[in-house]
């Protein structure tokens, strides 16, 4: 047990310190977390099996999955908050007809992509592979993109945009991939489930919006019998990781498969309990400074799982590039043209595809569920590699984007204290 005190402490430290490497290059937080993380990891110093210095293995990173999971939940829980019924007058159109649009026109872009590889080279990839990566696609990461957000203080059209879009995204996501990969299946055996490919996934996204919305009225009823703010603080805390736990269940009823969707109920979560609780704004804020620590150990522990062994095989980066560069061009021309569509600003227009190209947790979730194909050890390499370009890439791209939009000013050092002000109701 000391020796897994003495790797979290390890990671927080080293992730912290390469910060500070981080900030003298002009590099988002995020990107030094998780070159701490492979540095930490079994292909580095991990390699050295010195006890408590990194992880040894691959399994060994995976151990610490349930504080990726936390964090996460904590990372939507916060997104949440952007969902408050004044902005969502605003914007709400906007953003659910860009979530909507670029997903699906992603995932359409990339199918197209690697079918047509398919047909020039089965051998590299096979057709469901192909179909299900076109879905994994559609898939942004919120976490790397929120983390970019909070350290450079954006705020603008475009960050308020995106922030709503990174949650809608993951939604549309789900049932994309959950009927991608129905179809799949069928193509393999010869038979598709209604069941699998239209009821299920409508179920989580229902089942995971119902959860997260009596988990919020929950909080909001909780918080009334306590007054001060270390103990509303705590309560927040306990009842994210309650609905982070709630959302780990998984059940069957009568042959139909009921799970919900971890980032769906945290935010649902974050939704209600904004918009109906009078002191949320400086709970929120109470409860981000909290779990800073974590959400540092989240992207730590995400680079220490990038699997190196991918680059063993030369068709995985080969096709990994084509998803990157097919990915990519869906997802900024799917977001440009549903921005223009629905009258957004040019400067929006301009930059929202660029933010949206960080992948990660919900991608490699999909992925481990697509191992059950033939061909699915392709496609979690695949994924695997686009992640360690994206995660590395994506918040460098993501912080020039919202600098270029004008909603990040940057400015030399800066204190680290709060002023007494800004935590008063």
């Amino acid at each position: 047990m000391e020796q897994y005190l003495i790797v979290i402490a390890v990671c927080v430290i080293g992730g912290l310190m390469m910060s500070r490497v981080a900030k003298k290059l002009s590099l988002p937080a995020v990107t030094a977390y998780l070159v701490a993380g492979l540095i930490l990891g079994p292909f580095c110093l991990g390699r050295l099996n010195i006890s408590g210095l990194g992880f040894h293995s691959l399994e060994q990173a995976e151990n610490f999955s349930i504080l990726s999971q936390a964090a996460l939940g904590f990372i939507a829980f916060a997104i949440g908050n952007e969902f408050r019924l004044s902005q969502l007058k605003t914007m709400g159109h906007q953003a659910i007809t860009v979530g909507i649009f670029q997903a699906v026109f992603t995932t359409i872009v990339v199918d197209i992509a690697l079918i047509a590889l398919h047909f020039i080279n089965p051998a590299f990839l096979s057709l469901p592979s192909a179909i299900t990566l076109g879905a994994i696609a559609a898939a942004t990461a919120p976490a790397a993109t929120l983390m970019v957000v909070k350290q450079y203080k954006a705020d603008g059209p475009l960050t308020k945009l995106l922030l709503l879009v990174v949650a809608i995204d993951d939604a549309v996501g789900l049932v994309l991939f959950s009927a991608s990969f129905g179809i799949a299946e069928a193509l393999e055996h010869g038979t598709i489930s209604v069941v699998g490919v239209v009821i299920e996934p409508l179920l989580e996204v229902i089942l995971s919006l119902g959860l997260g919305a009596v988990m919020g009225f929950a909080l909001n009823e909780v918080e009334k019998f306590f007054h001060s703010r270390s103990k509303r603080m705590s309560i927040s805390v306990a009842f994210v990781l309650l609905t982070v736990g709630l959302s780990m269940l998984e059940f069957q009823i009568g042959g139909v498969h009921i799970g919900f969707s971890l980032l769906l109920v945290c935010m649902m979560t974050g939704t209600v309990f904004c918009n109906i609780c009078d002191f949320s704004e400086e709970l929120m804020h109470r409860v981000d400074g909290w779990t800073t620590p974590l959400s540092i150990l989240f992207f730590v522990i995400s680079g220490a799982e990038l699997d190196l062994n991918i680059f063993r095989n030369p068709i995985i980066p080969m096709v990994g590039i084509i998803y990157i560069i097919f990915r990519s061009l869906g997802k900024y021309f799917g977001s440009s043209i549903s921005c223009h569509f629905t009258h957004c600003p040019d400067n929006v227009t301009k930059h929202i595809g660029i933010t949206l190209l960080p992948q990660a947790g919900v991608a490699l979730g999909m992925a481990q569920t697509a191992v059950a194909l033939s061909d699915g050890a392709m496609v979690r390499n695949v994924v695997l590699f686009s992640v360690l370009i994206y995660e590395l890439v994506g918040p460098v791209l993501t912080k020039r984007a919202l600098i270029s939009a004008g909603e990040i000013h940057l400015e030399g050092k800066t204190s680290a204290r709060i002023p007494e002000n800004e935590n008063k109701p």
